[in-house]
């Protein structure tokens, strides 16, 4: 198989796990949001979720990115060494994983107390077999992907997804209440885990060769890489999590209510370009360490053209039809977040960028100088937080996240463009023309938006935005139909 069909085949897998995905966390923050929760459980449910992923951080300390990174190594250059990297690998983080989802379920009150929410303490004891499932199902995930078996990351992807929107949303309907949605998260990683755990061995562990002994300091190598990697992570988890806390502490849980559904809305936009950063980085490591720079700079401009195309005017879509979205699809009581989804529209596009360079750099062996950027990175959002938060609220913290994540993603398309040799003024050119597109195509929404009553009258007004967008990018030569549909077939 070519490297375009291994990566067409993988982007394929990932992306339909990715749709799944979506569609099953829409379908649960539909469900939730407009039928279930009011903004302030919303809320109270998403800050537990984001404190437990605090702890989760302290369950995996990198190892399942530095297992991915050796594992991807080893295959080529030693396969009889795989065994023993997936053995110790896995010891290590169901350990600390026990461990610390142990220490946790045991200090729920006190932390929930600590934060100013002690109504949160039922859910973060509930949390303590979160971490532990959370970390087995991201060591998974990187294991395959290790492999360039992304088709099976796929497929633990759609079934936690569909697990958990089927035992959330179920026993929260049955009057569990948020205490029931947050078992629902647990069993839906459980249930992948158990599943994962016999793809590795079936598919991949029994099939690898026996004969040999460990390189000598394997295992002391790994546990270095996993250092950088683990700060990384630390860093991904304070943008990602220690926000949402934030606004939990300093704001209100309706002001977290708020925050989610914006966050959750731009994840669901960001599918696409999440499926084609995890199927290429492999792909990016691979090429560079045979020398072949040239095809990995290639591979790499042709997908940040790609992601540019999509998502800059999907940003302009989605300040557009913000407001009546919220009104329509979730309610009334959740129009507070429209000034939060708007900017996010901004940072749906910066969060495109960095999911198909982020991850590059730590199989370029470039994880020390991502850890440092994503630190820094962290600490600023920390800060920005804390000064935003209390005078604008949950608009504060999103406005912290663009800046921070902004700044940090343009240093990782530095340090790719140093590795890898591309032409940064074609992609410059290239992202003038795609402005000029969505420009026009917003203004096409913008003429339509009055006459939007309901939701058929809104995907009226996302289809004219859709068309607007099709024709002009293939007018113009960015879009080519015919390159789509082979990739895709």
């Amino acid at each position: 198989m070519s490297i375009q069909e291994r990566i067409a085949a993988g982007f394929k897998a990932t992306l339909a796990a990715r749709v799944v995905h979506a569609l099953a966390n829409g379908a649960l923050l539909l469900v939730l949001t407009r039928y279930l929760l009011d903004p302030g459980q919303y809320g109270l449910l998403y800050f537990a979720i984001s404190v437990v992923g605090v702890a989760e951080l302290f369950g995996t300390l990198g190892v399942p990115k530095a297992t991915a990174r050796y594992v991807n190594e080893y295959v080529e250059r030693d396969a009889t060494q795989v065994r023993y990297i997936l053995r110790s690998s896995l010891a290590v983080i169901t350990g600390i994983a026990v461990a610390v989802a142990l220490v946790f379920t045991v200090a729920s009150d006190l932390i929930a107390s600590l934060l100013g929410r002690p109504e949160a303490a039922p859910l973060l004891a509930i949390g303590g077999l979160y971490v532990v499932g959370r970390s087995l199902f991201g060591y998974l995930k990187s294991a395959f992907q290790a492999f360039n078996r992304v088709t099976y990351s796929a497929v633990l992807t759609s079934i936690n997804s569909v697990v958990r929107l089927l035992t959330a949303a179920g026993l929260v309907a049955l009057g569990h209440g948020i205490a029931g949605a947050m078992i629902g998260y647990v069993v839906g990683f459980f249930v992948t885990v158990a599943v994962g755990l016999g793809l590795l061995y079936v598919r991949f562990y029994r099939t690898l060769p026996t004969d040999g002994s460990i390189e000598p300091d394997l295992r002391n190598r790994l546990l270095r890489y996993s250092v950088p990697t683990a700060a990384t992570r630390a860093s991904v988890v304070v943008d990602s999590k220690m926000d949402t806390v934030l606004v939990g502490v300093l704001a209100t849980p309706a002001a977290v209510g708020f925050y989610t559904l914006a966050r959750q809305i731009a994840d669901l936009c960001i599918a696409p370009a999440q499926s084609l950063g995890f199927t290429i980085t492999p792909t990016l490591g691979e090429q560079s360490a045979a020398e072949n720079r040239d095809r990995a700079g290639d591979i790499y401009a042709s997908s940040l053209r790609n992601v540019l195309l999509l998502y800059v005017p999907a940003a302009f879509g989605l300040a557009v039809v913000a407001e009546p979205t919220v009104r329509y699809v979730v309610g009334s009581d959740y129009l507070g977040a429209v000034p939060l989804i708007r900017l996010y529209g901004l940072f749906v596009v910066v969060r495109a960028v960095h999911k198909i360079t982020g991850s590059a750099l730590d199989y370029l062996g470039l994880a020390r100088v991502r850890a440092v950027a994503r630190g820094v990175s962290a600490a600023c959002n920390v800060g920005l937080n804390v000064l935003l938060i209390p005078p604008l609220g949950a608009l504060g913290a999103g406005i912290a996240t663009v800046i921070t994540y902004g700044a940090y993603t343009l240093v990782n398309v530095y340090y790719i463009h140093r590795e890898l040799p591309f032409d940064a003024t074609a992609i410059g050119s290239h992202l003038a023309r795609v402005l000029a597109i969505a420009a026009v195509m917003a203004g096409a929404v913008m003429t339509v938006m009055p006459h939007v009553t309901g939701l058929l009258t809104l995907a009226g007004a996302i289809v004219v935005g859709g068309g607007v967008w099709a024709g002009l990018s293939v007018a113009s030569g960015l879009l080519k139909p015919r390159a789509v549909l082979a990739f895709m077939s």
